[in-house]
């Protein structure tokens, strides 16, 4: 039997994108801000770019292509999620700017908040097809300062945009 933990409905849903280049810590300052919403009664779900693959199966298409089609999948499955009143915390990889454009234009015809945080590694890697977004709500140094340190950057940009 599973015990469920009543939630607060009174925050309005929204999309929390945490993206940057492969290893610069997004999943872990991701499940720690989960934690610690979840401990206030905030709704969460995470969406891992490292777990996509099981939620959505595997494409014959190259790397680049793959990738492209996994993230609007994925934005697709947070703007429900946000749409519907949950917190959607997401922690995927885009390419390029392109990809979470169109991602910012779904939830912007359903009226429903997309938050772009680049959690920044301090260094750039010439074989990393990542490129950091032009604009972005907030950039995490996470190559200077503890995942603590950046979830509670995190609440507060939340706390500033009354979605926590």
């Amino acid at each position: 039997m599973t015990s469920h933990r009543p939630f607060c409905t009174c925050w309005p849903g929204a999309t929390l994108w945490l993206t940057g280049a492969p290893g610069a810590g997004k999943t872990t300052v991701m499940t720690g801000l989960a934690r610690r919403l979840e401990a206030a009664g905030r709704r969460v779900h995470v969406l891992d770019g490292d777990e996509q693959h099981t939620l959505f199966g595997t494409d014959l298409a190259p790397g680049r292509v793959r990738r492209a089609a996994d993230v609007q999948r994925v934005g697709l499955v947070a703007e429900v999620l946000a749409r519907n009143g949950v917190l959607a915390l997401v922690a995927v990889t885009a390419a390029d700017a392109t990809q979470t454009d169109a991602v910012r234009r779904r939830h912007t015809r359903s009226a429903t908040t997309c938050l772009e945080v680049h959690v920044a590694t301090g260094s750039d890697r010439a074989d990393d097809p990542y490129a950091a977004p032009a604009r972005c709500d907030l950039t995490l140094p996470a190559y200077r300062q503890s995942a603590e340190e950046s979830v509670t950057e995190l609440m507060n940009l939340l706390k500033r945009r009354e979605l926590a």
